[in-house]
C-alpha cells in the first residue's frame, strides 16, 4: 500500500481556464515520493513505457496499482462529473524528455480522461520553467497559457480530453519522470494504444541492446 492524498484532490476545485482541469502538489506525500523515487528504473530514451514492460521496486509497483485503483478511479468522477465505470485504463511511465517532446498538442480522443503524475524533484531547469506542462488557450502559442505545471514533487494534474485541449512545454531535455493514467474509451482502443507502447518499448531494448 502507498498513501495518496485523495483528501486533497477531492478538496481542490476544479479549473475551467482554459479547459476543465485539477492540479494538486504534493498528491504524493514526500515520505512516500522518497520511496518511489528509489524505486524507479533508470529510463534513458524518450518515449511511453507499458508500467509491466519495465523494472519497478516494490513502492513504485504500489504507487502503478494506486494509479489504476478505484479509489482515485472514483474521485475523478466525483470531480467531473463522468461515469468511468467500465472504462477501460492504460498506465504508461516516462523517465527521459528530449528535444522532440513537448509540441502543442491534443491527446487521442480514444482517451476520455488524461492524468498526469510527476516524479521529480525541484532543479534549476524546472525553475527556468523549461519542461513546465502548459494548459493552452490554442494550438499556435506556446506562450498563450493559463496554467503551467511544475513536473516536480508528486503533483497530480487530471483532465478530460477534447478537442481543444491543447497543452505543450518548453524544450528540456534530460531525466523527466512522469506517470500517465488514461481512461480509455473502449478496450479495443485501450489495447491498441497498449499495443503501440509496447512494441515501441521492445524496439527501445532491442537498440540498446545493440
Amino acid at each position: 500500500m502507498i498513501e495518496l492524498d485523495y483528501p486533497k484532490l477531492l478538496a481542490t476545485p476544479v479549473s475551467a481556464d482554459p479547459f476543465s482541469h485539477v492540479v494538486v502538489p504534493d498528491f504524493v506525500p514526500p515520505a512516500a515520493l522518497d520511496s518511489v523515487l528509489a524505486d524507479l528504473p533508470a529510463l534513458g530514451k524518450r518515449g511511453s513505457f507499458p508500467v509491466d514492460s519495465v523494472r519497478l521496486g516494490r513502492n513504485a509497483v504500489a504507487l502503478m496499482q494506486a494509479m489504476e485503483g478505484l479509489v482515485l478511479r472514483q474521485a475523478i468522477e466525483r470531480k467531473f462529473g463522468l461515469d468511468l465505470t467500465d472504462a477501460p485504463t492504460m498506465v504508461t511511465l516516462r523517465g527521459w524528455t528530449s528535444d522532440r517532446d513537448g509540441r502543442i498538442h491534443c491527446d487521442s480522443l480514444a482517451k476520455r480522461v488524461t492524468v498526469l503524475l510527476y516524479l521529480n524533484r525541484q532543479t534549476d531547469a524546472f525553475t527556468r520553467q523549461e519542461g513546465c506542462l502548459r494548459l493552452l488557450r490554442g494550438p499556435r502559442n506556446l506562450e498563450d497559457f493559463a496554467v503551467e505545471v511544475p513536473p516536480v514533487n508528486g503533483t497530480l494534474l487530471v483532465f478530460p480530453n477534447g478537442p481543444a485541449t491543447w497543452h505543450g512545454h518548453r524544450t528540456f531535455v534530460g531525466s523527466r519522470y512522469s506517470v500517465q493514467l488514461n481512461y480509455m474509451t473502449t478496450d479495443d482502443k485501450a489495447r491498441s494504444e497498449l499495443r503501440r507502447h509496447r512494441f515501441s518499448a521492445f524496439m527501445k531494448r532491442l537498440t540498446q541492446a545493440a
